[in-house]
């Protein structure tokens, strides 16, 4: 029996929340991508230097940094992975009979959760880099 175009309607009405937060979602992909280029540029400059301990002391910061960023990148990309699950399966369920709500419900917590996670990960890497930065006038 072919669904009702006003269900499939129904349900893009419903998707369109989840996409916005995978705008969202890339638009943190985003600055995380540029903040891990500006580290790696950075960590390229300072193996360049002569070897010091305050050189060592950084790049130590900044491989901290890295690790931070690519875990929170991973989870926002999994979160975006999640959300778009969540949009599908609410696709399908225009199509089956059977109850797909708890489904959804599971997928889109687990996408919040790993969104959080990945928010939490980016603040620590901007509180490290906040910490190490040095400003000195001249």
């Amino acid at each position: 029996m072919p669904t009702p175009l006003s269900d499939i309607g129904r349900v893009i009405q419903l998707s369109v929340a989840p996409v916005f937060l995978i705008t969202g979602i890339g638009s943190l992909l985003s600055v995380l991508s540029g903040r891990l280029g500006r580290t790696i540029d950075r960590s390229r400059v300072l193996h360049a230097l002569n070897s010091n301990e305050e050189t060592v002391a950084e790049l130590t910061v900044l491989s901290v940094r890295a690790k931070l960023i690519y875990r929170a990148m991973t989870l926002a990309t999994i979160s975006a992975l999640l959300v778009s699950c969540v949009i599908i399966t609410l696709f399908l369920s225009a199509f089956e009979t059977f109850p797909i709500g708890a489904v959804i419900a599971v997928l889109f917590a687990a996408a919040v959760i790993a969104l959080i996670g990945a928010l939490l990960l980016f603040l620590r890497e901007v509180f490290l880099a906040t910490r190490a930065l040095r400003i000195h006038p001249r």
